[in-house]
């Protein structure tokens, strides 16, 4: 074919082509291969044949951007995804230490309790690797899951709440917590969130705990339902958000103040508010491993009183009995796997939190 022919071939209006313009020594393979998003409507052809995925496509590229649209309005439901991400790693990667703290403690509150300086971490891991197998130190990682990622969620967006309430200046710019400020929206964010899934972290305790031979979380959820009642859901309630809110008040204020020391020390930018994650995460461990030891006694409070109502009916007496059995150090039972797995998991959740933040443009 002549270079005249070639320039005189008509060219693809995107409806019906006839087949006997081109010869097919000649003819573009790139005129039979897919057309692009940009020139096909829902009602598109090639060859005569329909394009069928084409509307689905736009179909998605439309969903994309209500999502986006639906996103860009609400800065507490960005803040919800970040953190739901955010415990879901965190929580994958340190479920182990949580099993192992709370096997434990209830080594040492089970009928023929050992004694608490004869209990070592490396030889529990050892028996639950030879009884339960490697997937055995993620026992109770379901419901681990379905607390923490609501949970965490949650947390973030009651934080992201509180700092636009109470920390926007009148020209509409969001300034830093004071350290009061960053205790208080610790304890109120912790204490929401943690009511709200109280009756999944009794599941959970149960479940890891190894006492209590549940198949499966709707057999836990049935038999403590009918055993105990709506009461027993939320077993341990008050000395979990002793634990809990006390700890992440004190966390975040110490990391909402490490993280802006460092920044003024270091930044040349007066605006400039993030940090490399390799800093955010060596604040977060600081900030808990301070946490942790102030708060753990309420976390052999809240263990022994869900694991055994009946024993451990009361916060009061269940101090009271601790301090009888085991003296002072009875309530730091389970502090070393407990101190590394909250430290690693709040570093772990705020560095992932911060590089969503940052990078992914949710604020």
């Amino acid at each position: 074919m002549t270079s005249t022919s070639r320039a005189q071939r008509p060219v693809s209006t995107g409806s019906h082509p006839n087949p006997n313009t081109y010869n097919n020594s000649t003819a573009n393979p790139c005129l039979f291969s897919m057309p692009s998003p940009q020139c096909c409507s829902p009602t598109d052809e090639l060859l005569g044949f329909p394009i069928k995925h084409t509307r689905h496509d736009l179909q998605d590229l439309q969903t994309q951007k209500r999502i986006t649209e639906l996103l860009s309005g609400h800065p507490s439901l960005k803040s919800f995804l970040a953190g739901s991400v955010s415990g879901t790693v965190s929580t994958l990667l340190f479920q182990p230490f949580d099993l192992v703290k709370t096997r434990i403690q209830n080594a040492n509150i089970a009928p023929h309790p050992t004694n608490i300086s004869t209990i070592r971490v490396v030889p529990l891991v050892t028996q639950v690797l030879r009884d339960e197998q490697l997937l055995g130190l993620w026992k109770g990682t379901v419901p681990s899951l379905l607390r923490c990622v609501p949970g965490v969620g949650l947390y973030y967006c009651s934080l992201d709440y509180l700092k636009t309430q109470f920390c926007t200046t009148a020209s509409g710019e969001t300034t830093q917590p004071s350290a009061v400020q960053a205790l208080c929206f610790g304890v109120v964010a912790r204490s929401f969130s943690g009511s709200v899934l109280i009756p999944v972290t009794v599941i959970k305790t149960r479940y890891e705990s190894g006492v209590f031979a549940y198949g499966s979380l709707s057999q836990a959820l049935r038999h403590t339902y009918m055993s105990e009642g709506p009461r027993g859901l939320a077993r341990g309630l008050v000395p979990t958000l002793m634990r809990d809110a006390p700890f992440s008040g004190l966390y975040f204020m110490f990391y909402s103040q490490l993280k802006q020391l460092v920044l003024t020390s270091s930044s040349t930018s007066p605006n400039n508010t993030s940090i490399s994650p390799i800093l955010t995460f060596t604040i977060g461990l600081n900030a808990g491993l301070m946490a942790s030891i102030v708060t753990h006694p309420m976390d052999v409070v809240k263990t022994r009183m869900q694991l055994y109502p009946k024993e451990f009916s009361s916060l009061i007496s269940t101090l009271a009995l601790i301090m009888k059995e085991k003296g002072v150090k009875g309530y730091f039972c389970g502090l070393l796997p407990r101190m590394l797995r909250r430290t690693l998991v709040a570093s772990m959740s705020w560095t992932v939190y911060e590089q969503l933040v940052k990078n992914i443009g949710l604020k």
